[in-house]
């Protein structure tokens, strides 16, 4: 199955966009495109190579152009020779895998450089003193369980159907290398001080040099507090964003910031509600697994990234809830610009799941204690501990975000333990935002919102017993089967519409409710969902996304009154 990008991927070179978008430099290569590729069912290294796949597309997909479903047991091996250029001369050479699903071991010629856990976060490494006049063979292996195990796995499963998709492995996201001097730029913080008017930078340097932001013509010495004074405020009406550049000796890197406040306040009314920049701001949001066809993980292309978020928008939503992936960091930097609020699930993990914990809660709103472990399939003490550490991983590398208004550590029960901690995590490493601890269920009275998810049934809004922001986190699920635009013949969802004119009146009743209910407190509502999903027909949109089921007008006249 295919969508409108899918002829037009550069095999060569894939994602020619620079992949990092609030730290950018000059001197880049971009490595996505043809690498040698086999599998083996050990970890020696191969003496051959059996062909060819496209980076950063994984075996299973049809853009790799091997479509090999990987087998438990079995390693995947990449290889490409590398000359690098003479601009490169002198400096030092870092190699960037801003993702491979899930245990990755690099080598550079003869030399193990990088050893990752993790399937949905980026690494790194030095190579420089592996390179050898001016060349360098990269080698990958990565190994993949899926649901083997209790690793962070998503939607993934060896067995997909309903709710649960096909599995992916391997490379997914973007391979590239940068030059940097001695001493370079290795991250930077940005916290917006909304009530202040000014903006906190702060650089992580390696080597002995002093990093300086230069911003509105003016030089400040890092970390410095910045004024910003008279700002525009950032918002999906208005995504104002303001470059700067970090200079730190022979390094220099561009970047970005946004002038935004995400707070849970009461109203003039004492409701606890969200609040944007000082004021109420309902959160009017669609779910997104984020996956493709011809891609599963990895979207065809940039611009069909950015169709994805424009159409949302189109359709009158002002948010996305990004459900249990963690995108490309250019996906972020779309919705930064194009103004989209964005709701940031940790991916799922844990063993095998329970359906009287992870379903029954649907109809019971019966919630236990997270510390069950094994209730929860978390019985794993190392693998708890792998969890946390990915967790405040993710929330670093996505800490500079503008567009991200809340962080979502577990849903519906799926490996949740211990969410008093996670939130104890993440308001360590970030008091900007707010978080919803346990989407759906198996609430422990914690964190800023008290959080729903309603299907097969009439929503109806109750005050939160903590009082708490109270958030539909999902809810609908409509389905509409479009002949031709579909992945399988077994087709999944929670209400099914024969006809686009049913599915019109169905969405204008739902709307209508969940309106009353943002009368009467409800903060947020996260339909389900942007796009269909393999058998899942619950999209606004056809998974290979040639067809949008209602047209955007009028979607955006069922759901805009929400925005007001």
């Amino acid at each position: 199955m295919n969508t409108e990008w899918t002829d037009s991927v550069d095999r060569s070179a894939p994602f020619p966009e620079y992949p990092r978008p609030q730290l950018v430099r000059r001197e880049w290569v971009n490595l996505n495109g043809q690498w040698d590729f086999t599998v083996t069912d050990s970890g020696r290294h191969p003496k051959t190579y059996d062909g060819v796949i496209t980076v950063p597309f994984s075996p299973e997909t049809s853009l790799s152009g091997t479509h090999h479903v990987t087998k438990t047991g079995e390693s995947l091996w990449y290889r490409r020779k590398i000359t690098l250029p003479e601009t490169f001369s002198g400096k030092r050479v870092i190699l960037h895998f801003d993702a491979a699903d899930q245990e990755a071991t690099v080598w550079v010629n003869a030399s193990q450089v990088a050893h990752h856990v993790g399937g949905y976060l980026p690494f790194e490494a030095d190579v420089t003193d592996a390179v050898e006049n001016g060349e360098m063979t990269v080698t990958v292996r990565v190994t993949d369980e899926t649901d083997r195990g209790q690793r962070t796995r998503g939607k993934q499963s060896s067995h997909p159907g309903g709710i649960w998709y096909t599995k992916q492995s391997g490379i997914w996201q973007s391979v590239w290398m940068e030059a940097v001097p001695e001493s370079y730029i290795s991250a930077l913080r940005i916290t917006p001080d909304y009530d202040s008017a000014c903006v906190e930078i702060s650089a992580d340097v390696i080597g002995g040099e002093t990093a300086r932001a230069v911003f509105n013509g003016n030089e400040y010495t890092l970390p410095a507090s910045i004024p910003v004074p008279g700002f525009e405020a950032w918002s999906p009406e208005h995504p104002k964003l303001y470059n700067f550049e970090v200079k730190c000796g022979e390094d220099s890197v561009q970047s970005y910031f946004a002038m935004r406040k995400f707070s849970a306040e009461r109203d003039e009314n004492g409701t606890p509600r969200l609040f944007l920049n000082g004021k109420p701001y309902f959160h009017n949001g669609l779910l997104d697994q984020g996956y493709w066809p011809d891609g599963l993980y990895t979207a065809p292309t940039d611009e069909a990234m950015i169709n994805d978020i424009r159409t949302a928008k189109a359709m009158g939503f002002n948010m996305i809830r990004k459900h249990i992936k963690v995108e490309p960091l250019r996906w972020y930097y779309h919705c930064d610009r194009l103004g989209m609020l964005v709701w940031q699930d940790m991916p799922s993990g844990g063993g095998k799941y329970l359906a009287p914990v992870i379903t029954a809660p649907l109809f019971t709103n019966i919630h236990i204690p997270d510390n069950a472990y094994f209730l929860f399939a978390r019985g794993d003490a190392s693998e708890r501990g792998a969890f946390t550490k990915e967790l405040g991983e993710m929330i670093g590398h996505l800490y500079n975000c503008p567009c991200i208004a809340m962080w979502v550590p577990f849903n519906e029960g799926w490996g949740q333990f211990d969410s008093a901690k996670a939130c104890d995590l993440i308001r360590s490493m970030d008091k900007t935002r707010t978080i919803d601890h346990a989407s759906g269920w198996h609430d422990q009275g914690i964190s800023d919102v008290k959080s729903w998810h309603v299907y097969f049934r009439k929503y109806r809004f109750r005050r939160d017993k903590k009082d708490r922001a109270v958030v539909l986190s999902e809810f609908g699920g409509y389905s509409h089967f479009v002949f031709g635009h579909t992945y399988a013949n077994k087709l999944f969802g929670y209400k099914k519409f024969e006809t686009p004119a049913q599915l019109e009146i169905g969405l204008e009743e739902l709307y209508a409710n969940i309106c009353d209910a943002k009368m009467k407190g409800l903060s947020a509502a996260v339909y389900t969902q942007l796009t269909d999903v393999e058998n899942e027909l619950n999209g606004l949109i056809t998974y290979d996304r040639r067809a949008v089921k209602l047209a955007p007008e009028i979607m955006r006249s069922i759901v805009g009154r929400m925005n007001d």
